[in-house]
């Protein structure tokens, strides 16, 4: 062992290097391997050529409208979730009394879990719910207003569980912002909000391009809230949901891999754009809090 290790040293390989191991094999294993075994899977289809399974999907108009429904769904929930995240966090880095409690409020719904959330929004926004009991109590409405079963159940609910995972982001982003730089341009006479147009929202972007990538995978994959609070067979069918019923209903695993692969080409297009689009703005060091 001892000679071993000697030699690694003698070609520069620290020994520290193998504790990546266990991390390496960890992608392999859960990423690399089912990735390569999906793709390959999606050029073996049942019938015609190796990319039959693709032509399938686009030709047809009812799995290739799955593509729109699922961007019209994740990408204003992103939007919405990094957007509400930005005053918030700008205001929740200072000292207050009861942060620590309200940090605490924002981030519960990472530990509510998809279907606890779809219950709830069933419970308060359903046509019986608390919500709509009320306006028909107060006459504003003559009938119960749909929230949930369509369109907004889903939204709704990617909001609330995307919500705490983009707060946390930009809160730590903002916090790496240096803030001197803020009290610098106060003394020069700068109100709030050009401070924070021309100071911390350019050192911000970069940031806010990185939380709005990962909000969006995970809206895009949304599967449980298509169907507990939306309407799987039509305005919330997303694409996830036509790869399942692919795998577990028609038992089609080359074209269920197929859509897999589709999905996640269109991620890949929708990060490569918004990636960008940040190169536009500026990149340089935020200066840290020292």
């Amino acid at each position: 062992m001892a000679h071993w290790q000697h030699r690694l040293a003698e070609r520069g390989v620290d020994r520290q290097l193998w504790l990546l191991v266990p991390a390496l094999v960890f992608v392999i294993a859960l990423f690399l391997y089912p990735f390569f075994y999906g793709l390959t899977l999606s050029f073996q289809p049942t019938d015609g050529g190796p990319f039959s399974d693709y032509a399938r999907f686009f030709s047809d108009s009812y799995e290739r409208g799955t593509i729109w429904i699922t961007l019209r769904i994740a990408l204003p929930a992103a939007l919405l979730n990094v957007l509400a995240a930005v005053p918030i966090a700008y205001r929740m880095r200072g000292r207050f009394r009861g942060k620590r409690l309200v940090t605490t409020l924002l981030v519960v719904p990472i530990t509510l879990g998809t279907v606890l959330t779809a219950q709830g929004l069933l419970n308060f926004l359903g046509p019986t719910g608390w919500f709509n009991r009320i306006l028909l109590a107060a006459n504003l409405v003559d009938e119960p207003v749909r929230l949930t079963h369509n369109y907004w159940g889903v939204f709704f609910s990617l909001v609330i569980t995307g919500f705490p995972f983009a707060f946390l982001l930009v809160l730590s982003y903002l916090s790496g912002i240096d803030p001197t730089l803020e009290r610098a341009a106060a003394t020069l006479g700068a109100d709030w909000r050009r401070r924070f147009t021309r100071i911390t929202l350019p050192l911000l972007m970069p940031g806010l391009a990185t939380t709005f990538c990962l909000t969006f995978v995970l809206a895009f994959s949304v599967f449980p809230s298509a169907v507990l609070v939306g309407n799987p067979a039509g305005e919330t069918r997303v694409i996830s949901l036509a790869a399942y019923q692919a795998a577990y209903e028609q038992y089609d695993y080359p074209y269920a891999s197929a859509i897999a692969m589709i999905m996640g080409f269109v991620e890949l297009v929708i990060i490569a754009l918004v990636l960008a689009a940040r190169s536009r703005f500026y990149t340089g060091s935020t200066g840290g809090k020292g």
